[in-house]
């Protein structure tokens, strides 16, 4: 875990084909979830594409520098809400989403593919761009492929003694 990285450059030639889709999306399937609720979906596109286009356009220039050579673009979605409701479908979703694009990403590294997550895109207009059906919310992008650079020496992570004192404030 400690060699992956989030890359800000992608190898343009490198595509993520059929069959390593397959894997990610199943790694993703087989995350654990509130009730065994799944409310997770993906929608990909890769260069080529008709559906790439669409989800580029909505990219923010920051992102759109170094995502678009990403062998493969998925936008997660959460099912929140039940229909098109305020009823929620699942308290959880986002956190089980989160566990899903976990997987994805695990997945992904164990196959020699770098996952960069980001939420720099218009998610007003990708919205109205993919008309994700009633309940369900875009919440964030991942670009995956091969990285084009080599990670940063300085990549400073907290401790995990850290990770176990923050953030109580526990009084005796």
């Amino acid at each position: 875990m400690a060699g992956r990285f989030s890359p800000y450059k992608f190898d343009p030639s490198a595509a993520v084909d059929d069959h390593s889709l397959a894997l990610l999306l199943e790694a993703a399937r087989w995350a654990p979830s509130a009730g065994n609720s799944q409310p997770w979906g993906f929608f990909t596109s890769r260069p080529g594409e008709r559906e790439h286009e669409r989800v580029v356009r909505h990219l923010a220039p920051s992102s759109a520098r170094w995502a678009t050579d990403a062998g493969l673009l998925v936008v997660t979605l959460a099912r929140r809400y039940v229909g098109d409701t305020r009823l929620l479908y699942s308290e959880f979703a986002d956190y089980d989403l989160g566990q899903a694009v976990a997987h994805l990403t695990v997945q992904g590294q164990a196959m020699g593919l770098d996952a960069h997550q980001f939420r720099a895109f218009d998610l007003e207009g990708l919205t109205k761009e993919l008309c994700p059906d009633p309940g369900w919310v875009i919440v964030s992008m991942i670009a995956l492929g091969k990285a084009a650079e080599e990670p940063s020496a300085s990549r400073d992570r907290r401790s995990v003694a850290d990770l176990r004192s923050a953030p109580w404030s526990l009084s005796e």
